[in-house]
């Protein structure tokens, strides 16, 4: 056998290395075809796979906030306004509610002070009107007792036909009479004048939430006494 420098092959070795190299290269072209083969395979899966139904992403919608205070007459048979006093009078028969949140601090049925003997008052607890003090008046029984938390919910009185009605409007701090009582509002009590500027401040909230208006709550009208500064002479913002 001859030997040849390094690097260089005898002839015979030389066609069984290119033999050789074209396997290789061969054997590489098939490798390569069989993995892009694969790669094809797998793709065409995930391109016909079905795919997840999608809903567009619409804008979320904030619930509404729920009403400050609701009419406390609603329920109330063939209500019929009468006049702005002290506070407001009406006829009619059924539930009474409270206007919005709030605590009962009188709940009395024979009141020597009210025609009907009915004196229900509470205070209010949220809203513009948080911390003033409602009346319900005469013609009334309550269905609550003192300390209870109420309210636009809760029925705190059962108004009857009698021959009264029922009075309604704001009460003192103290929920002893009317706040037209206070000498800061006029010191008018059930002689009159009528009707009285804190009258037709609970007459204006009471047609905020829907109740019909008193005959004699006339828009150019100015009403008796004075509207103390903690009620709002305007209502906005109840629901």
């Amino acid at each position: 056998m001859s030997h040849l420098p390094a690097g260089e092959l005898e002839p015979q070795d030389s066609g069984q290395a290119q033999s050789l190299g074209r396997l290789t290269a061969q054997a590489g072209t098939l490798v390569s075809k069989t993995e892009v083969t694969k790669v094809l395979a797998a793709s065409a899966q995930l391109t016909g796979a079905p795919k997840a139904a999608t809903t567009p992403a619409t804008a979320s919608t904030p619930p509404a906030p729920p009403p400050v205070y609701l009419n406390p007459l609603r329920a109330i048979s063939d209500l019929i306004p009468q006049r702005v006093d002290m506070g407001v009078d009406f006829a009619g028969s059924g539930p009474v509610y409270a206007l919005g949140n709030g605590v009962i601090t009188n709940a009395e049925g024979d009141n020597s002070g009210w025609p009907g003997g009915g004196w229900i008052t509470y205070q209010l607890t949220s809203g513009p009107a948080a911390g003033l003090v409602v009346y319900v008046a005469e013609d009334v029984t309550p269905t609550v007792q003192v300390g209870d938390q109420v309210t636009s919910s809760t029925v705190i009185a059962q108004m009857y036909n009698g021959s009264d009605g029922i009075e309604t409007g704001w009460a003192t701090p103290d929920s002893s009479t009317a706040e037209s009582e206070l000498t800061v509002a006029g010191g008018i009590g059930g002689d009159g004048p009528f009707p009285t500027e804190v009258g037709l401040s609970f007459d204006a909230l009471l047609i905020a939430l829907g109740v019909p208006a008193a005959p004699n709550d006339v828009p150019v009208m100015s009403g008796y006494g004075l509207l103390p500064s903690n009620i709002p002479a305007q209502w906005s913002g109840l629901s």
